[in-house]
């Protein structure tokens, strides 16, 4: 049941992969990635931690219409398929068929909007983001807009080459079709606004250049309609289907984060505090140690915790992380949820 306030229903959407499941194994290894492929395990293991995702929907966001589970065809033994607000997804349901099967993240989250169901407004959830704190409808959607932070960067070159060439191909769409300028200046709350803090900067100090020089991402649930994902297809369908046609990520895809730019070049936003949440990518002991912190005294609503980029955790090391990981999420997440068989 929705908030008597909410005047339209808004979904979550989640990925999910089992990289162990044996017939899974079995179909990819009939594909070989090409030499720009990102094939890493860190993008298949498992964390055993979606089922604290689903308890954290229950608990802190019990304002969601449905939950849509999307997966290769797999479901966790746990889960509760019978939920009444509970979808499961196959990519057969709703990507075409001559992108399948698929292995590429991007393929799966470029073709959302062809679940029929789903709402116009929906929120996507990677498996390894988590809600730690209660959440009300405006933290995701205000006003009928998707909440995020207009905030300009410098693409540099050191990060991730994947997620700097997904950067640099987002803002050579908006670049196409807006003049970043005319954007900004008719809609300075957006862009300025206070909840920012600091970062303003980066936009004050980037807002001169004629072209986007980029969009800072936040790493976190992304707010989306699906009106803006069919606006997109119509006008770039091939450049949209160049990265479907990819069974593995590659350095040259769109990701989803050209709809969150589409919808900040376009004044589809209501600007949200960057401390919503935050994002971790276990990098060091340090930074994991930071991550459980931030989660056992609920810093922020959401958080994402993002397997390293470069540095590779052995196999000991990645299990005494997901342990620590989960005691974490228990403290604060520790009673079954009616997801949960």
């Amino acid at each position: 049941m929705k908030p008597r306030n909410q005047a339209y229903p808004i979904d979550i959407i989640i990925t999910w992969v089992d990289g162990n499941d044996p017939k899974w194994l079995m179909e990819k290894m009939q594909y070989a990635p090409s030499t720009t492929s990102d094939d890493r395990a860190s993008r298949y293991r498992d964390w055993e931690t979606l089922v604290y995702l689903f308890r954290g929907i229950e608990q802190f966001a019990p304002w969601v219409n449905h939950v849509y589970l999307v997966t290769w065809g797999h479901t966790p033994k746990w889960l509760n398929n019978a939920h009444a607000k509970l979808k499961i997804i196959n990519h057969s349901d709703y990507i075409p068929s001559k992108y399948l099967p698929t292995f590429n993240s991007h393929t799966i989250e470029l073709n959302f909007h062809r679940i029929q169901e789903l709402s116009e407004h929906f929120v996507y959830f990677n498996d390894d983001t988590f809600l730690i704190k209660p959440t009300k409808v405006e933290d995701f959607f205000n006003k009928g807009k998707p909440c995020d932070s207009a905030i300009l960067t410098a693409i540099s070159h050191k990060e991730d080459s994947f997620y700097c060439f997904s950067k640099h191909r987002a803002a050579g769409i908006m670049n196409k079709y807006f003049d970043s300028q005319k954007v900004i200046r008719s809609n300075l709350w957006g862009w300025y606004n206070y909840k920012y803090g600091k970062m303003i900067l980066r936009s004050w100090m980037l807002s001169g250049f004629p072209r986007f020089t980029g969009i800072w991402q936040h790493h976190l649930p992304s707010s989306l309609c699906k009106s803006t994902m069919i606006e997109l297809w119509k006008k770039e369908p091939e450049k949209l289907e160049q990265t479907c046609a990819h069974k593995f990520r590659e350095m040259l895809d769109f990701n989803q984060w050209l709809f969150k730019c589409w919808q900040l070049a376009t004044g589809n936003f209501y600007p949200r505090s960057v401390n919503f949440g935050k994002s971790f990518i276990l990098d060091n002991q340090d930074i994991f140690s930071d991550a459980l912190s931030y989660i056992k005294k609920q810093n922020g609503k959401v958080i994402c915790i993002n397997d390293p980029n470069d540095y590779v955790m052995s196999d000991e090391a990645f299990g005494e992380a997901k342990i620590r990981l989960i005691q974490s999420l228990d403290s604060i997440l520790p009673n079954q949820s009616a997801y949960e068989m």
